[in-house]
């Protein structure tokens, strides 16, 4: 026995389950029922079949102090504490012969729920993103956490679609509008870490982690173990199958350490699943290419080109940024020829160990490029964007290189609105937690310059006032019709003259041509070459000429060439 969740049986019956290997005897609790006592098996499962149809309340008693809801618990109802909710699976779907989109289509953009008024709240503004050439969009984190908003990492219930944004038939009413709308829809999610709020796995459950591996949130969860390993792959499932999303992004598969659970992982959703374009992408700080290219992963979302670009556009070198604060323009060069720039050397930010795997012969479609993404706009102290951070004419530039190159681009909520709202960290926590959370957040920036005062972090919002998650409302900047133009000009480009020519696209040659300049080219699928020279300088020079078609330009700044 080693599957998780409640099981619809037959006549209102519901077939119950939890692994708690630490505990004796486990009850059975139905809102206005009578107690069940769990039979207990030898590995640790407690199993109950009670009369539960959907919409059922239910959790289990541990001991008389303590009930805790099921940790796959398919709904919640007032909160990550109270009761679990059987849930029907069955939906009504409207497109059922969607299939998916090609890797290659794909332009993504990053979305948060709960900012935008839930699920309901997403599919309004479905058009428009379909309109503006955007291909997917992606959903930070969704499941269950402690309070009634959260940034998305701190979930503790992963199979539970948070109540604050909506049902799971609201979440895949969302799923299958956007579908209509010819837009792949990816979900984040976080397998190598609990928030701190509402995670009672401890409590029956001790082998669900490892104590003595640390990660940042505590001992590193244990997918070795049987249980363990199929509590996230079935997660993984179940979104995949029963939501109909089209593809998941591992949130920082190094804190997981467990490369056999990954590829297993990938290889059970790919036979599970054969007949529908399924993405999966990491996020890996260890840039190990050795996860990319056999067909599990589609792609990692590549930090390396963001940091650079921050670097080269705000001047910015402080902490993560020192990494790239040497030869910027050369680093970029690398990145784009190559993927990685971090390929196994000694990164001053990680005490000059070495970081990451040489991942020049991978196709360029295996990473994931960003100038912005909730992690480097909301791990930011005070939460700025980009267009406060830079100035235009270099963002534009800056966009133009993220939307025509030939690695898969992801835009953030705003940006093709040129909004200057921030998006800063937020949580819904209170007493102690609360106090140790706002105070953690002001202690982390203490090795950045500007916060090295302590009164100079006294600044940064508290994360758990709501002020702090209603600034975060990505509203359009005074630019926005000029951003929305941009946008939808290069995206219209990329879709006629890149997307076709993109399966197995690689770099040909980079190289940096000044301390902000670099061209860079590339062999499409076709034969084709594609070249683009960027010029991040505070006084650019005239950009030279090339031969082929001139596809866009940003006066002295940005220039892409094809050349059939």
């Amino acid at each position: 026995m080693s599957a998780w969740g409640p099981t619809l049986l037959d006549g209102g019956r519901t077939g119950f389950r939890l692994w708690a290997p630490d505990r004796d005897a486990v009850t059975l609790e139905i809102d206005g029922g009578e107690p069940t006592p769990m039979q207990r098996h030898d590995d640790g499962w407690f199993t109950a079949d009670a009369q539960a149809p959907a919409g059922t309340r239910y959790r289990f008693r541990l001991d008389a102090d303590l009930a805790v809801p099921d940790p796959a618990s398919r709904a919640q109802h007032r909160g990550v504490h109270g009761w679990s909710v059987v849930v029907d699976p069955a939906h009504d779907w409207q497109h059922v012969d969607w299939g998916g989109r090609p890797w290659e289509e794909t332009v993504v953009m990053e979305l948060h729920a709960g900012i935008l008024g839930g699920f309901t709240g997403v599919m309004a503004r479905l058009p428009e993103i379909a309109a503006l050439g955007v291909t997917a969009i992606q959903l930070m984190p969704v499941n269950a956490f402690g309070g009634t908003r959260n940034w998305g990492y701190d979930g503790v219930l992963p199979y539970a679609p948070a109540e604050a944004y909506g049902t799971p038939a609201a979440l895949k009413a969302l799923i299958d509008a956007a579908h209509g709308h010819g837009l792949s829809v990816f979900l984040d999610v976080v397998y190598n870490h609990f928030g701190p709020d509402g995670n009672y796995l401890g409590a029956y459950a001790g082998d669900f982690f490892h104590g003595d591996v640390d990660t940042p949130w505590g001992g590193a969860v244990a997918v070795d173990a049987d249980p363990v390993h199929r509590f996230f792959v079935d997660n993984a499932l179940m979104w995949l199958d029963e939501y109909r999303f089209d593809g998941l992004r591992f949130d920082a598969v190094h804190a997981i350490a467990n490369d056999a659970f990954l590829d297993r992982m990938a290889r059970e959703i790919r036979a599970a699943l054969p007949d529908r374009h399924v993405h999966l992408v990491l996020e890996n700080e260890n840039n190990d290419a050795d996860r990319l290219g056999d067909g599990l992963y589609d792609a990692q979302w590549n930090d390396d080109f963001h940091n650079v670009l921050h670097v080269l556009l705000t001047g910015e070198t402080s902490a993560y940024y020192s990494d790239f604060a040497d030869k910027p323009a050369e680093r970029l060069a690398r990145c784009l020829e190559q993927g990685f720039i971090y390929q196994g050397e000694g990164s001053p930010n990680h005490d000059g160990k070495p970081r990451g795997k040489p991942s020049a012969h991978l196709p360029a479609t295996h990473f994931v490029s960003f100038l912005q993404n909730h992690d480097q706009i909301g791990n930011r102290a005070m939460g700025e964007r980009l267009t406060l951070l830079t100035d235009t004419d270099k963002l534009r530039a800056a966009t133009a290189l993220l939307l025509l190159a030939p690695q898969i681009p992801l835009i953030f909520m705003g940006d093709e609105t040129g909004s200057e709202a921030p998006f800063l960290f937020f949580t819904d926590f209170h007493d102690e937690l609360a106090d140790a959370v706002r105070e953690g957040r002001r202690k982390e920036f203490a090795k950045f310059d500007a916060f090295a005062d302590p009164e100079a972090r006294k600044r940064i919002p508290d994360p758990n006032a709501r002020d702090t998650f209603t600034r975060s409302t990505p509203l359009p900047g005074p630019q926005a019709d000029s951003w929305r133009d941009l946008y939808s000009a290069l995206l219209a480009l990329r879709r006629e003259h890149i997307v076709p020519r993109l399966s197995g696209a690689k770099g040909m040659a980079a190289r940096a041509l000044g301390d902000a300049r670099v061209e860079a080219q590339w062999r499409l699928a076709d034969g084709a070459t594609l070249t683009i020279v960027i010029d991040l300088a505070d006084m650019p020079e005239p950009l030279p000429d090339h031969a082929g078609e001139l596809l866009h330009a940003e006066g002295d700044r940005f220039a892409a060439w094809l050349r059939a």
